[in-house]
């Protein structure tokens, strides 16, 4: 049986970013990469596969006993994020860990260090993977990927692990959220399901975020500044206006726990017209109602300032918080729990700051909490993934199917 860090380090290897500006499925051709690789070697191990033209592959291992048990199913994305690239990853290996800096060798004199990020010192003694540097890791979500096949080749080698039916997906696009426009609930045939994505280990999450995305486009007016007087408007200046209508202490850097907030997350523009792009989020439903008002009363106060059409805002809802969907089936939740419990694990049960596949697919009518991957400091060059937390969620993963095959 291949060794889990042996089947992450092969994953990671792939590139494949996803692109927010793409209107295709998926939006980046080299997702299909990943998975194509994924469907041959699910075949490979003799499970039935199907792969769907929207970017999605399927797998269903029939059950091994004779009762009549629900049908459990497993999701990991393969993308992954746009805010760092995903090309020419080049994981490095860190056995042992001993509670120091580490030199991130891609870049002279760039480290990852216990002083900023306090949580390496949970790992003392594990072995670390991180990046060079250069590229984030890949841990969100191919650590999932890693562990829902070492997971299914676990069954197959090991025809005496009893278990009911199987269901597996590796979707596309979840980092740029629409990683299930076009999954069908159905076709998958789960009566419940998990995504593997959650942070470090023990997370296990059935909250998260309503999100929205805001776009706003200013058209401003270019004159010679030796004669702008009252005629000049500064599309970057207004841009600049509007963002300080909105709360500061409502930004990311000053939140936590169950607080929203507006997150700006690209810009781009002249004299003439710039683009602004936000991120709008929230657990409560009617705050995030509120946030979204917010935004359009500051691009109506702008307009009123300066003319009708000097702001256009786009607003688009992304997903909305599963709890409501899962909380009528928290048996779901129980057996997450025991299962790692089993494994040794303290659960930590708490809301994702941050969206999942698994909620949209609540509202597609298939409950789906998340549960811990393993990585930390996803989405950018300081990640890493501790081992250990990997090979404990295949393992979380392998007693959760024994649990649904008990009833």
């Amino acid at each position: 049986m291949e060794k889990i860090l042996d089947r992450f380090l092969r994953y990671v290897s792939v590139d494949t970013q996803s692109d927010e500006n793409s209107t295709t499925q998926p939006s980046t051709a080299k997702q299909w990469n990943l998975l194509n690789m994924l469907a041959d070697e699910l075949r490979a191990l003799g499970v039935a596969v199907e792969t769907e033209e929207h970017g999605y592959v399927y797998a269903r291992i029939p059950a091994n006993i004779d009762a009549q048990v629900p049908t459990v199913g497993f999701i990991a994305h393969v993308d992954t994020a746009p805010d760092a690239s995903g090309k020419d990853v080049k994981p490095q290996i860190i056995e042992n860990y001993d509670g120091g800096a580490i030199d991130l060798k891609g870049v002279p004199g760039l480290r990852l260090k216990p002083d900023e990020f306090p949580e390496m010192l949970h790992y003392l003694g594990q072995t670390l993977i991180t990046t060079d540097g250069t590229t984030l890791l890949g841990a969100d979500d191919k650590a999932g990927v890693a562990e829902i096949m070492d997971a299914v080749q676990y069954m197959v080698e090991h025809p005496e692990f009893k278990h009911g039916p199987v269901v597996v997906s590796f979707t596309r696009d979840e980092e740029i959220g629409c990683g299930v426009d076009s999954f069908d609930v159905k076709r998958f045939g789960a009566d419940f399901a998990y995504t593997m994505d959650g942070g470090e280990i023990g997370e296990l999450e059935f909250e998260n975020f309503n999100a929205a995305s805001a776009k706003l486009h200013i058209q401003g007016c270019n004159v010679h500044p030796g004669y702008a007087k009252n005629k000049m408007r500064n599309a970057i200046l207004i841009g600049q206006e509007l963002n300080a209508l909105l709360p500061v202490n409502e930004r990311p850097e000053y939140t936590e726990n169950y607080e929203g907030f507006f997150h700006i997350i690209a810009f781009k523009g002249s004299v003439e017209e710039a683009d602004f792009a936000y991120i709008i989020r929230d657990h409560d439903r009617a705050r995030f109602e509120a946030r979204k008002a917010l935004m359009t009363r500051a691009a109506d106060f702008i307009n009123a300032k300066y003319g009708a059409g000097t702001v256009r805002l786009e607003l688009r809802d992304q997903y909305y918080n599963m709890r409501e969907q899962v909380e009528p089936h928290y048996h779901i939740v129980e057996k997450a729990v025991k299962a790692m419990e089993m494994a040794g694990i303290r659960p930590k049960i708490q809301p994702i700051r941050g969206g999942t596949d698994g909620a949209r697919l609540s509202f597609m009518g298939l409950p789906c909490p998340n549960i811990f991957a393993g990585g930390l400091n996803f989405h950018g060059k300081m990640e890493f993934l501790p081992l250990e937390s990997m090979e404990a969620a295949a393992a979380v993963v392998r007693n959760l199917i024994t649990l649904y095959a008990e009833g």
